[in-house]
């Protein structure tokens, strides 16, 4: 069996969404011993300009040279693909991947895919997500190539209030009752499958209402992971 491939990350938005994916990676792989895990190099980054300000209140640095400066530095450390657990950040999808040779694992084209293997052609996909994600078209563009519409919450000042609050002062009953209300409310729109399409929601995702389906982003972006780095396909889990 070849070695696994090294994977880069780029980390720090935020630090938690990034040690999550970590803890995940680790659950991921059953080994014997520590050199079956992932290689991983991991640049923890929480300099990287807020992608809320930019995106949502159009001022502050634009954070798409710095991620591709982090991207090219992991390629030069010997990082055989990347990966970003941070869904906003996506928007600078472009700049990452035009910056490396390496390939960059998209993880929203990854989860519009999921999303599409699940669902018939006009199902709704219920948005667990910033609305930075919802300004960018990033989800809505990449699941209506696939025949699927987002539903996005209607309380969008009460979404970002939780991802501040999970941001400064980690998970917390309050965000959770956000999260749970949130999803509540799409599927009462029709949204039975939804995405947890932030990664600080990542970490509340258990808090969706009991009666839908919630795929995590941050899960789909496990899965292919692990599948570049050991360099399989297995199918993965429903």
């Amino acid at each position: 069996m070849s070695a696994p491939r090294r994977i880069g990350i780029l980390g720090g938005m935020g630090p938690q969404a990034t040690i999550l994916l970590q803890q995940k990676l680790l659950a991921a792989v059953p080994v014997s011993d520590d050199s079956g895990h992932i290689p991983l190099i991991i640049d923890m980054n929480p300099q990287v300009p807020s992608r809320i300000e930019r995106l949502i209140h159009g001022r502050g640095k634009d954070p798409g040279p710095v991620l591709a400066q982090m991207a090219r530095r992991l390629q030069g450390a010997g990082a055989q693909a990347l990966a970003m657990p941070c869904n906003t950040a996506h928007h600078y999808a472009g700049e990452i991947a035009a910056a490396v040779s390496v390939p960059f694992l998209n993880m929203v084209e990854l989860s519009a895919d999921r999303a599409a293997q699940m669902l018939g052609p006009g199902a709704s996909v219920g948005m667990l997500a910033s609305p930075a994600v919802r300004m960018t078209g990033l989800f809505d563009t990449a699941l209506q190539r696939r025949g699927l519409n987002a539903l996005w919450p209607g309380d969008e000042d009460a979404m970002l209030g939780a991802i501040r609050s999970i941001k400064a002062n980690g998970p917390g009953q309050g965000a959770r009752d956000v999260l749970r209300a949130a999803s509540g409310e799409l599927a009462a729109r029709g949204a039975s499958f939804q995405l947890a399409a932030c990664t600080e929601f990542s970490l509340i995702a258990d808090s969706a209402a009991p009666e839908v389906r919630v795929k995590d982003t941050l899960d789909v972006l496990v899965h292919e992971i692990v599948a570049f780095s050991l360099n399989t396909s297995p199918s993965e889990p429903r």
